[in-house]
């Protein structure tokens, strides 16, 4: 698993970007990769990794509580 901070989540249009803490590469996520709901900018999770059509994505995203 991956962890990283929710740079940008936009709900109306169902993705955005989270910015792995280990690389600080951003990683596309989709709305239908979300464990948990209404994930916000500046959040942080943990994640999988897969390969899609135009590079990684974020899969399984969960929220990592304090």
């Amino acid at each position: 698993m991956q962890t990283g901070v929710v740079k940008f989540f936009n709900e109306d249009k169902g993705f955005g970007f989270i910015t792995n803490d280990m690389t600080n590469e951003d990683i596309f996520v989709h709305i239908t990769g979300l464990r948990s709901k209404n994930i916000e900018q500046g959040n942080k999770v943990s994640y999988s990794e897969e390969k899609g059509k135009k590079g990684l994505i974020a899969t399984d995203v969960t929220i990592i509580e304090d």
